[in-house]
């Protein structure tokens, strides 16, 4: 009952076709901050688009934001060191494809633009294409959450409450919900509200972590119902909600005792999104719960 999960990507922000390239390598190099240049999405995505390659590596945890970033861009990643990531860790990704970019990388670095030959340019485009089609189909945020359905068997659900302790960022949380929001719109019900990836003329979403780059300000207000808010403890009562979904276990699990005395075991969801922790997960799989961890 435990399985890896990753972050994910709106389907929205993939790009259609390969982007016009002006640069062999990004600039931008994780763990520099003088090269975190970039104040909004637009301009930070144009870096990637208009680049071959762009390095990203593990930082607190080999799983990275980044990582789906430069794929959803149009850009090849240049991991160094990706053969020693855990294989249930970043399981969902395209690992062969990711070390045939970083050979690939390796035999031009020496390079400029302007020197690739006809052959290595065509290498990079089919290699990119690869890229792309399995990011399409496999790296959205709806294609994640159609994963966790399918792991604990619940396909056919019609109804899911997703609760948070700290409603402040979490990227897999984040955008996890948003993948469940895609699928089931508002019958699929945050409490409380993440407020932050919604569209909203009342926040600053550049203040927050990432300078809010592609997990915020995404889905319509609409898809919240405010309604559902002021009846949560009668409605879990009342097992109004399919399964309960855990965004982060580690930020708080409220309503837990309660839920736990209406709900069959199965019938709850936790989600791990933590870079580094120390969490003894087999307490909640002997609880009989589904974990998903993403660096696991």
């Amino acid at each position: 009952m435990i399985n890896p999960i990753t972050f994910s990507i709106s389907f929205d922000k993939i790009v259609k076709t390969i982007p016009y390239k002006t640069k062999l390598l990004s600039s931008l190099i994780p763990g520099k901050l003088d090269t975190y240049i970039y104040n909004n999405e637009t301009d930070y995505y144009e870096e990637y688009r208009k680049s071959y390659f762009a390095t990203t590596t593990k930082k607190g945890g080999w799983d990275c934001m980044r990582h789906y970033e430069i794929l959803a861009n149009g850009c090849i990643p240049y991991f160094p060191n990706i053969e020693n990531c855990p294989i249930n860790t970043m399981a969902l990704l395209p690992k062969k494809l990711i070390i045939e970019g970083n050979n690939l990388y390796n035999s031009v670095k020496h390079k400029n633009i302007g020197d690739l030959t006809d052959k290595e340019i065509s290498e990079c485009n089919i290699l990119i294409a690869k890229l792309l089609d399995f990011t399409r189909c496999n790296l959205t945020t709806n294609t994640l959450a159609t994963y966790i359905l399918e792991k604990t068997n619940y396909n056919c659900v019609s109804k899911i409450l997703y609760l948070s302790g700290n409603t402040d960022p979490d990227y897999l949380r984040c955008v996890t919900l948003q993948g469940f929001k895609e699928l089931y719109g508002s019958n699929c019900h945050d409490y409380p509200k993440i407020c932050h990836v919604y569209k909203s003329n009342d926040i600053n979403y550049s203040a927050l972590y990432g300078k809010g780059i592609t997990y915020t300000n995404i889905l319509d207000q609409s898809l919240h119902d405010n309604n559902l808010d002021n009846n949560i403890i009668n409605d879990i009562k009342n097992k109004y909600y399919d399964i309960v979904i855990y965004g982060s276990y580690h930020r708080g699990m409220p309503y837990y005792d309660l839920i736990t005395q209406i709900y069959k075991k199965n019938e709850i969801i936790l989600l791990c999104g933590e870079d580094c922790h120390n969490c003894d997960y087999n307490k909640w799989l002997k609880k009989g719960h589904y974990v998903f961890v993403r660096e696991l």
